[in-house]
């Protein structure tokens, strides 16, 4: 049986059904996003831990080779090129360059530290220092944000 032209005319959504559809979408995105973005707050965070800890043992093999560790003006380069006055440099020890945080800036490195040897660190999301949440400075005398 065919429907006439009129019959197939009322079988569409109404224009009021379609914005409630939209408004409980809306009302379910406003509940899950900030949910998801924290998660992405604390990913970005665990990524720049990780990141400091990798860079903390390629310090370390550079340290072995060398007998020190980088100078705050040869800095983390000298973990990817070579170092002129150096015969005992092992390197290069990344396959990349140094990589930023995850927040786009470069990784800070002081040598000598205050908390070590040398300190490595990134200031978060904010890049400043100190800070809460997802502004906490990422360090690598701290073993967690």
């Amino acid at each position: 049986m065919s429907l006439t032209r009129k019959e197939r005319h009322n079988e569409g959504f109404t224009l009021i059904e379609l914005m409630i559809v939209l408004f409980i979408l809306g009302l379910l995105a406003a509940l899950v996003a900030p949910r998801l973005m924290g998660r992405v707050g604390k990913a970005k965070q665990k990524t720049a831990q990780t990141q400091i800890q990798l860079l903390g043992t390629t310090l370390d093999l550079f340290h072995l080779d060398v007998g020190r560790y980088p100078s705050e003006e040869e800095g983390l380069k000298a973990l990817r090129d070579k170092v002129d006055n150096l015969p005992a440099w092992g390197g290069p020890y990344l396959d990349k360059p140094v990589p930023k945080d995850p927040w786009g800036r470069a990784y800070i490195y002081k040598f000598p530290g205050q908390h070590g040897p040398y300190d490595l660190y990134s200031l978060g999301a904010d890049g400043a220092e100190g800070g809460e949440g997802e502004n906490i400075d990422i360090t690598n005398w701290q073993t967690s944000p």
